[in-house]
């Protein structure tokens, strides 16, 4: 039977994207907004880092609770749900411990939903087109990151410096996101009404993990401590000379790109094989990193860019696609929950390392480092994971 993308899929996917035009709205304004209300960039640091290891060790407690209770819809409408509602609280009061507040429950949200909609992904998939679903939704979410930015640029052209009324608008998109949650419908019966999930509930899985799923995730792990914020990657063009307004274009370009090639690199994953696509993303994260770290000419930078939308497109989608088949059904969310939570935690220290070395070192010192690595990984996977 030929595969097609089914309502679920569609409505999933639609959930992401309109939730990420919520929150790529607020992405180029969110460190001005901080600092024009006394956070100092280590207070931003802090925040951030805070905020991301509560959406990390709450991916696979949350995720373990769904498989448990044999339930998806709840965590993912109360997950969008509180994301959407954090935004306009930020602009409400500008104490920042009420800002606080808010971020956190902005990655809370996301920690509560992760596990179970990527596993309500995986139940929709028929298997062998696991790849695909899952690069469909990577490709609609990360075209939100593409509407966002432009909307909030347009805004901030006719309303320039009037940052609390756009975290007002971006309510808008939030609220569609939540009530497209009311079109799924769940797949599974109700197991149980009590749970009894290890606040711990990541380490517990992993200790009973299949062999391989601990293989690739913790090659990913290390792969993911050396994969910093792609905000070290503008900063590369800024040393370059490049204008602000070319930077954010160059990254929307990045995200379109990405986008675009998503689903398409899901279909080509499941007709050939998730871990020779997987391997050639790697091979190109090395490559990017090496050309940033080398080049300086504006040509290459874009075609850098291009390259480095292909590897998301063959990476993002791909693994999750590939650690849910590792995974016992019963277990879906909790495997990905369980890598999304390592991940996140090993995301925030790569920023904090590679910040370090390129204020020792230099650009090419970092950015050279992240491309050997890498490689490495790639190497490792290459030879020890079976499928």
């Amino acid at each position: 039977m030929k595969f097609r993308i089914t309502r679920p899929i569609w409505v999933l996917s639609l959930i992401s994207m309109f939730t990420d035009i919520a929150s790529e709205m607020l992405y180029p304004v969110m460190p001005i907004y901080l600092e024009s209300i006394g956070f100092s960039i280590i207070l931003i640091g802090v925040l951030e880092g805070v905020a991301e290891a509560i959406s990390g060790l709450s991916k696979g407690y949350f995720g373990r609770w769904s498989d448990e209770v044999g339930q998806r819809i709840p965590f993912i409408r109360w997950g969008y749900g509180l994301s959407g509602i954090s935004r306009p609280l930020l602009a409400i009061y500008a104490h920042p411990l009420w800002v606080f507040m808010a971020r956190t429950m902005d990655r809370f949200g996301k920690g509560l939903r992760t596990g179970a909609r990527d596993a309500m992904l995986s139940d929709l998939s028929q298997g062998q087109n696991r790849a695909a679903v899952f690069g469909f939704h990577r490709g609609m979410d990360t075209l939100g990151a593409v509407i966002g930015p432009g909307l909030a640029l347009l805004y901030l052209h006719y309303l320039p410096g009037q940052y609390k009324e756009l975290f007002l608008w971006a309510i808008i998109p939030g609220i569609i996101a939540v009530a497209l949650t009311y079109l799924l419908t769940e797949a599974k019966k109700i197991k149980t009404l009590h749970h009894h999930t290890p606040l711990f509930a990541a380490f517990a899985y992993w200790k009973k993990s299949p062999a391989d799923y601990k293989k690739l995730s913790g090659a990913l792990l290390v792969f993911a401590l050396i994969n910093s914020s792609d905000v070290f990657l503008l900063l590369r063009l800024k040393d370059a000379g490049w204008e602000d307004t070319s930077v954010i274009g160059l990254f929307m370009f990045y995200n379109f790109f990405y986008a675009a090639a998503a689903y398409p690199m899901g279909i080509i994953a499941d007709r050939f094989s998730l871990k020779q696509v997987f391997l050639f993303g790697l091979v190109l994260f090395a490559t990017v990193y090496a050309g940033f770290s080398l080049g300086s000419s504006d040509i290459l930078f874009v075609v850098l860019f291009a390259l480095y939308g292909l590897y998301s497109a063959s990476t993002q989608g791909i693994v999750k696609a590939w650690i849910s088949g590792m995974a016992a059904p019963e277990d879906t969310a909790t495997a990905i929950g369980t890598y999304a939570g390592f991940e996140s935690i090993a995301t925030f220290f790569a920023s904090t390392v590679a910040g370090i070395i390129w204020f020792t070192l230099g650009p090419t010192a970092t950015l050279g480092f992240s491309a050997f690595v890498a490689l490495g990984v790639a190497f490792f996977i290459a030879r020890k994971v079976k499928r």
